[in-house]
């Protein structure tokens, strides 16, 4: 078997065996339903079973002008209207609709409500506003005609992501301060600022929407005491019923950027009475993996005074927005983290490396990687392009829905697993991966791991545990105080350049680059350990590091700043700063459409799944017994003892993730 673990066919496979469950994400737990305490709809719901609701016809035509809509697939659903993608016959362009049933607007003040939400929306003009077109109404519905936004909302983006990097939360940030400005420039409250109330269309715009809670700023003493908007947004003066101002938005807007780089809104509880006492005691917890200045800005809004919280311009202005913003995000983002690349001053030093690096090829390597790649080819996320690397040589090919690599490519899993109709029809599918490996000798020492000989060791003992476990619905004990151990907490892709880059729990910093050697600083920085592409291993002390390797060096030193700079902690799991021995080094990595798998050569395996940030790491304790932790969403990091879970059975949750790594470990045995 060769040493590099996954042939190419089985990469295109490989990643297609993710359990479909597996990979929809949990209920928004932030996204309440807006509401309006005065709202005679909301009422009459809680004292009557909603009746059933006539079915929209498929095609409804304009009276007024003879135009006719065909009805396309349903957007959302609000309180009491729905959203529907509808078409203009006559030419083909695309609206959101919102639909709003005449039943529903029955009673005066019900209709005043709509009225004066289109009134206001149609006088709006700005770039980061969702754009109004026109309206009419028939016998059964009002039709509210709306620019389509294709990508939905942040909302689906923070379900699929459930944390965002600094970069994009400050791309995201800028967009919504521009379209918050415009609204108070005209004396507009928007009053409803939340994840689903900020939609996205195909250039990865961000447009501010939803004006059913909107109101026109009053005096102080005029201002309305209604308590409306969305529970976990709601500003202290809106539940102490003294009215909303522009701090009232600025407020929800802190709420916002807690919500996308946390995980979760600020002020969240099991209870709503609760909640809102947290609010109104301005009681929330900020946790250290976000950097000082996001900290900071975030205190800086939720202050439980209006007047003490910064204006918009002043959040403009804060230290945190002198971070790197990209221009543009690539599609892919909304459902992985995307590859950003440093701003031009970093680029220019990229450039400079590369020169020393590999002396005339200029062209080549000047040109970013982002102005290379066509928009339309990022945004085809599983039939479009197909990075792969064998053994550190790249090449880029396209891959059609249809093409199948080879037959070795088709996965044939002896795994003894119930496989569901998602799973298999999953496991047939073409997808799309990139894997780096660590170059050998032909003839490799016999006390060296094989990445082989790793994925081999690691499916042997999963499997055992997952034909063995018995059925449950917790998870077993967790050890109190596990033995520490290095696993990887960030990692950044610049594959397509010079390599693969990661940091340890240690804070130990390694890139495994593209011709198959390995550079890590190690100590503090202090120490530099290289490896040859024959596995011979060589530590310097880093003030007299040989010269030929500088130019790596420097590199190196790069991902780490790029890393310490815009990425999170993968997680909760600390070590000792003090490693004895030279670390683990990194000997293969694939990225596959649902994860990243990571094989190192002390015999440790970890798998970061991208959609929800859970992490699976699977390494030995000084007694070789197996070690499997367990990484949540929430960046909780749990360890067991993998005998305890053999005995007594894991959450569905685990069990699936579990069941995703062996499939693919399968791969190595089927080489």
């Amino acid at each position: 078997m060769e040493s590099g673990c996954f042939t190419a066919a089985q990469r295109f496979s490989c990643h297609g065996i993710m359990n479909a469950d597996l990979c929809k994400p949990a209920p928004e737990r932030g996204q309440q339903q807006s509401f309006n305490c005065n709202s005679a709809p909301a009422k009459n719901s809680r004292n009557k079973p909603e009746q059933s609701k006539p079915e929209m016809a498929q095609a409804v035509t304009d009276p007024k002008t003879g135009k006719s809509y065909s009805k396309g697939k349903l957007l959302g659903k609000g309180g009491f209207a729905r959203c529907y993608e509808m078409t203009d016959l006559s030419n083909n362009k695309m609206y959101a609709v919102k639909v709003i049933p005449q039943s529903r607007v029955s009673k005066p003040h019900q209709r005043d409500k709509i009225t004066n939400e289109i009134e206001l929306h149609r006088t709006l003009s700005h770039k980061h506003v969702v754009k109004f077109s026109h309206y009419f109404e028939d016998q059964e519905n009002i039709y509210i005609f709306l620019e389509l936004c294709s990508r939905k909302s942040l909302a689906h983006i923070w379900k699929a992501r459930h944390t965002l990097t600094e970069p994009e939360v400050r791309y995201y940030l800028k967009q919504i301060i521009s379209g918050l400005k415009y609204l108070h420039s005209r004396g507009i409250l928007h009053r409803d600022l939340k994840l689903g109330n900020f939609f996205v269309n195909e250039n990865m715009e961000l447009r501010l929407g939803d004006f059913g809670l909107a109101a026109k700023l009053e005096t102080v003493e005029q201002r309305k005491k209604t308590i409306c908007g969305t529970p976990n947004y709601l500003a202290p003066e809106v539940l102490n019923r003294q009215g909303h101002g522009t701090e009232s938005d600025v407020w929800s807007l802190g709420c916002v950027m807690y919500t996308l780089m946390c995980g979760n809104p600020p002020f969240e509880t099991l209870d709503l009475k609760e909640t809102y006492k947290c609010i109104k005691e301005v009681r929330y917890n900020l946790p250290s993996t976000i950097s000082p200045s996001a900290q900071k800005l975030i205190s800086s809004i939720l202050q439980k005074s209006p007047g003490d919280r910064l204006t918009l311009e002043q959040i403009l202005n804060h230290e945190f927005f002198k971070g790197f913003t990209p221009d543009k995000l690539p599609p892919s983002s909304c459902v992985m983290v995307p590859e950003l690349y440093p701003p031009s001053p970093a680029k220019k030093f990229f450039t400079k490396v590369a020169k020393s690096l590999f002396g005339k090829k200029k062209a080549k390597v000047e040109k970013m990687p982002c102005e290379e790649k066509d928009d339309k080819d990022i945004s085809k996320l599983v039939s479009g392009i197909v990075k792969c690397s064998i053994n550190r040589q790249i090449s880029y090919k396209t891959v059609g829905p249809n093409e199948v690599p080879s037959p070795s490519g088709q996965l044939v899993s002896t795994v003894p697993l119930e496989q569901t109709p998602a799973e298999e029809e999953s496991r047939k599918s073409i997808s799309r991966s990139f894997k780096g490996t660590m170059a050998s000798s032909s003839e490799p020492c016999e006390d060296v791991l094989t990445p082989t000989a790793i994925a081999e060791a690691a499916m042997k003992v999963l499997k055992n545990c997952l034909a063995n476990m018995p059925a449950a619905n917790r998870n077993p004990p967790c050890l109190s105080r596990p033995q520490s151990f290095l696993w990887v907490t960030k990692w950044v892709d610049y594959s397509n350049k010079y390599g693969f880059g990661y940091q340890l729990s240690n804070k130990s910093i390694g890139v495994l680059f593209n011709e198959g050697t390995h550079l890590s600083l190690c100590d503090q920085r202090k120490k530099v350990h290289y490896c040859l592409t024959n596995n011979k291993h060589f530590t310097f002390p880093t003030h007299s590091l040989p010269e030929q390797l500088r130019s790596q060096k420097q590199i190196v030193e790069l991902m780490a700043n790029y890393m310490e700079q815009n990425l999170m902690e993968g997680g909760d799991l600390h070590c000792e700063e003090q490693v004895s021995g030279s670390p683990p080094l990194l000997l293969q990595w694939v990225k596959t459409d649902h994860a990243l798998v990571m094989l190192f050569n002390n015999g440790t395996l970890q798998v970061n799944f991208y959609t929800d940030h859970t992490k699976i790491i699977l390494c030995k304790s000084s007694d070789d017994s197996y070690l499997l932790t367990y990484i949540t969403r929430e960046r909780v990091s749990y360890t067991y003892l993998l005998s305890m879970l053999n005995e007594m059975g894991c959450t569905s949750e685990l069990r699936h993730r579990l069941k995703y790594v062996v499939q693919l470990l399968q791969h190595h045995s089927d080489a």
